[in-house]
C-alpha cells in the first residue's frame, strides 16, 4: 500500500468494477481509507471459448490473486462463486460483504417467463448447472452455449439470435438492469451456484493488519451461507462431477437461527438428480455443507454423469 491508498484489483467488465466500487465504498466508509481500483486482465476475459473448456470459473480468479502475490494490488475483489474450493495458504478470504439475492432470473423476449416460451425457442447459458435444471424442467427448450458480459449476452435476445437468456440476478441488480429480467426462478426448480449472489474480498495471509481491519466489513449470515453451499461444493467435487447447486438461507428456528442448506447435483442432460437439504446452526456451517455432500454421494450423486437413462431420478 502506497501513501495509505488501498490499491482494489478488479476485473475490468462494468459488472466487476461495479462489484469492486461497492467494496471500495465499504473501505472508504468503515476504515477511512483511500482506495484505488486497479483493473487486471484475465484468460477468463481474453478467451471466447466456453468455461469448461479453459478451465471453469477459476480462469476469473488466477490473473487478480497472481497481482495480490505480486505486490500490485492489495485487495482483491472477486464474485464468490467464481473462486476454487481448494484453500491457497499465501491468502485469505477476508470479508464476505453482505449478499445479494442469489437467485437466477430470466431474460427473454417480449416479456415471457420460461414456461410461456415456444417447444425449441433457444435459452443461452454458459453454466452447466444451469443448463442441467433447465432441461430437467422438460419444457423443450434448446439450450445453448453462451459467453460474454451481460451486455453481450441481453443484446442476443434484443437481436433476435436467442429467445431468452438466464442470468444471476445479483448482477442486474448491481448493475442497474435488474428491471430487464422477465421471471426471477424459483429456487425449487433452479437452485443457484454456491456462493452465487456474494462477493468476495482477498488479500495476503501476511498482512495481517489490513486483514483485521477488513474484518468489519464481514457479514456473518452471508459468510455461514457461502460456507456451507462451498462445503458442499468441495465435497461433491471430491467425487462427483455432475452440474451442482446449492443455496443455503439464515432462518429463524426453535433455538435461534439455524442454517437450511439445499443442494442439487444433476446429469448433464437433467434426466437424473439428486436433491437434498438439511439443517444446522451458523457455527457449524462447514461441517453441515460436507455432511449434506456426503449424504448425496451415498444417493448416488457420484454416478450421474455416467448413469444410464433408465435410472430412477432420486428427487
Amino acid at each position: 500500500m502506497s501513501d495509505g491508498v488501498i490499491r482494489i484489483g478488479t476485473r475490468a467488465s462494468l459488472l466487476a468494477t461495479t462489484q469492486s466500487r461497492l467494496v471500495a465504498d465499504l473501505i472508504e466508509k468503515h476504515l477511512g481509507r483511500e482506495t484505488e481500483l486497479v483493473e487486471v486482465t484475465t484468460e477468463g476475459d481474453r478467451s471466447s471459448a466456453s468455461l469448461a473448456t479453459i478451465g471453469g470459473t477459476g480462469v476469473f480468479v488466477s490473473a487478480l490473486r497472481e497481482a495480490l502475490f505480486a505486490g500490485h494490488v492489495d485487495v482483491a475483489v472477486h464474485s464468490l462463486k467464481d473462486l476454487p474450493t481448494a484453500p491457497d495458504p499465501r491468502i485469505e478470504l477476508a470479508a464476505v460483504p453482505p449478499r445479494e439475492d442469489p437467485r437466477d432470473v430470466v431474460v427473454a423476449r417480449d416479456g415471457l417467463t420460461l414456461g410461456e416460451l415456444p417447444v425449441g425457442s433457444r435459452v443461452g447459458t454458459g453454466a452447466p448447472r444451469r443448463a442441467a435444471q433447465l432441461h430437467a424442467l422438460g419444457l423443450g427448450l434448446e439450450i445453448v452455449d453462451i459467453r460474454g458480459n451481460v451486455d453481450t449476452r441481453i443484446g442476443k435476445v434484443r437481436s433476435g439470435e436467442y429467445d431468452a437468456v438466464v442470468l444471476a440476478r445479483a448482477g442486474l441488480a448491481r448493475i442497474g438492469r435488474l428491471h430487464e429480467a422477465t421471471e426471477v426462478l424459483d429456487p425449487l426448480q433452479v437452485l443457484p451456484a454456491p456462493g452465487q449472489g456474494a462477493l468476495a474480498v482477498e488479500c495476503r495471509s501476511l498482512d495481517t493488519e489490513l486483514l483485521s481491519d477488513l474484518a468489519v466489513l464481514d457479514d456473518a449470515g452471508t459468510r455461514a451461507a457461502v460456507t456451507a453451499e462451498r462445503s458442499v461444493l468441495a465435497t461433491l467435487e471430491g467425487g462427483c462431477s455432475a452440474p451442482i447447486g446449492a443455496m443455503a438461507e439464515v432462518a429463524e428456528g426453535d433455538d435461534g437461527l439455524e442454517l437450511w442448506v439445499r443442494a442439487v447435483a444433476l446429469s448433464p442432460d437433467g434426466t437424473l438428480a439428486v436433491r437434498m437439504s438439511a439443517t444446522g446452526t451458523l457455527q457449524e456451517a462447514a461441517d453441515l455443507g460436507a455432511r449434506l455432500a456426503r449424504d448425496m454421494l451415498a444417493e448416488g450423486a457420484g454416478e450421474l454423469t455416467d448413469a444410464p437413462a433408465e435410472t430412477v431420478r432420486r428427487q
